[in-house]
Formats: structure tokens, C-alpha cells, sequence
């Protein structure tokens, strides 16, 4: 594909590497040549670099599988361990690649995996998830009257801003594109 199809989100071949796109910019400064510049992921060491491509310039987009998989645990030596829903395979992640990913799962939950040939380069989350709230203040008096929002810590770890009414216990949706509260789930 040429450098002006590159999106944020496109994962590419270069440099002998995959790389995805976490920001790109089309630009063109005044009477030059308009080009692209791209700041790129490494999928496997999470390492960033800036790049700058000609828009009319080649690159190798990289030919991605996605399939349904299953979190089971965190491994303290081999990271999150997953198993394809499919398969029954089971493989790990870096943490590096999950980011912050890792916030929003529990054991069990379902998620879609990016697969580059047989290797597993990323993971796809539900957009809301359901996490109790662990800890967080209670609600002083006459704050409910006003849109209030406090801290609350979730069974992940994951610390949100939630409504005063909200109290430690209650179950609460929570957007993994946002990170912020949706709103409260009745049992």
C-alpha cells in the first residue's frame, strides 16, 4: 500500500520488523512534496520510532489473522497466558504488547487475538467490561445532589472515576476505549 493509506491502528512490515501505527500525520508544507510521518510501534519489543515516508512511497502492510481466545491466568516468568478458542492452544503475551490491556481482564474473559502468520502480535478487547469495585470512599452527605465523581479501585487494580452513589461491592461497566465509567450493573 502507499504511505497515504497508513491509519492509526495498521500494522506494517519494516525494517525487517512488524510495526503498528500509533500516530500518523499526512503533511504538506508548503511548495515540497507532501509526505507522511508515522510514529510506529515495534510489535515485539514495544519499542517507538518516528518515521517519514514520501505519500507516494511503498510500504509491506502485514497480512493479520484475528481468532477468539480465552485469558487464563498471569504467569509470574511467561506473562498473561491465553488459549485459542479454536485450537485449545495455549501461548503467552509480553506485557509490553498488552499495555494496558491487562487492566480490564479477568481470568475467563473472552477476547480476539491478532495472530501475524503463527505468532501472536496483540489483543482486542471488548468495547465495556464488568469489574467490581474493590474500594473506594463513601458518599458524603449531599454530594449525591451534584454530578460528583470520586476515585474507585477495581478488582483488577484499575482506578476510575466513579459517581458518588457508587459504593464498594456494587459491579460497575467500564468502556476499555475510554477507560471511564458507563454505569452500574444490577444483578
Amino acid at each position: 500500500m502507499e504511505a497515504s493509506e497508513l491509519r492509526k491502528g495498521s500494522v506494517i512490515l519494516h525494517k525487517g520488523d512488524l510495526w503498528a501505527a500509533v500516530e500518523v500525520m499526512h503533511r504538506t508544507p508548503g511548495n515540497l512534496r507532501g509526505f507522511v510521518q508515522a510514529k510506529l510501534r515495534n510489535v515485539k519489543t514495544g519499542a517507538h520510532i518516528t518515521e517519514r515516508f514520501s505519500s507516494k512511497e511503498n510500504v509491506e502492510s502485514a497480512w493479520l489473522d484475528t481468532r477468539p481466545a480465552q485469558y487464563l491466568y498471569d504467569d509470574a516468568s511467561l506473562g498473561p497466558v491465553f488459549m485459542d478458542n479454536e485450537s485449545y492452544e495455549q501461548f503467552s503475551l509480553p506485557r509490553e504488547v498488552l499495555a494496558d490491556a491487562m487492566s480490564y481482564l479477568l481470568p475467563n474473559a473472552e477476547v480476539e487475538i491478532t495472530f501475524h502468520e503463527t505468532t501472536p502480535i496483540g489483543i482486542r478487547l471488548p468495547a465495556k467490561v464488568e469489574l467490581v469495585v474493590t474500594e473506594t470512599e463513601p458518599a458524603a452527605k449531599g454530594d449525591t445532589v451534584n454530578n460528583v465523581q470520586k476515585p474507585a479501585t477495581l478488582e483488577t487494580g484499575l482506578v476510575i472515576k466513579v459517581p458518588a452513589h457508587i459504593s464498594a461491592g456494587d459491579k460497575v461497566r467500564v468502556s476499555t476505549v475510554t477507560g471511564e465509567f458507563q454505569e452500574r450493573v444490577n444483578d
